[in-house]
């Protein structure tokens, strides 16, 4: 292999090339490193926004399942139950709604985590795995905006993050 001498006779780069491809790699990176965290928050806001809609859907299925066995006399109508799950784990044990199913029904596989909220640590350094430090909860009696859970049923969640979207909207509103 022949190597071909420069003007006179040097081999390798100058100065002035090595800064010029030093500069051309930071710019790079100072476009690449921003794009690279707007796509790892765009992600979570998605899964978010996943997650939120499958708790929902599964606490919407529950009282659907509820009112069946209402309307087919399998339960009966007690003045205060709102026909929403008392509690997260309901819907991930199941209800067999006094006999409307043989089995008992699952909605949830599994509580979905917040992926903008971690719980905090406790005492003895694992994290809570406490639905209340998971997720804002609200009952059918709380206002729409409430942040105490009143504890009577799950009508609704929301995110504990104070963060802010690239929207501009809080997560605990969405």
């Amino acid at each position: 292999m022949v190597l071909v001498a420069g003007v006179h006779g040097r081999r390798g780069l100058s100065l002035i090339e090595l800064i010029v491809t030093v500069v051309i790699l930071s710019v790079l990176g100072m476009v690449v490193f921003p794009l690279a965290q707007m796509t790892t928050r765009r992600t979570k806001e998605l899964e978010l926004r996943r997650n939120l809609r499958e708790i929902r859907t599964a606490i919407d299925r529950y009282k659907d399942e509820y009112d069946k066995a209402l309307k087919e006399g399998k339960k009966q109508n007690v003045a205060d139950k709102s026909g929403y799950p008392e509690s997260f784990e309901l819907l991930v044990e199941g209800d067999d709604f006094g006999g409307l199913s043989k089995e008992k029904k699952k909605f949830l596989r599994r509580i979905p985590p917040d992926p903008f909220h971690h719980p905090k640590k406790q005492e003895g350094g694992e994290k809570s795995k406490e639905v209340k430090d998971m997720w804002g909860l609200r009952s059918y009696k709380d206002k729409p905006d409430s942040s105490q859970w009143g504890g009577e049923d799950l009508y609704d969640v929301y995110s504990l993050s104070e963060e802010t979207a690239i929207d501009g909207t809080k997560y605990k509103d969405w």
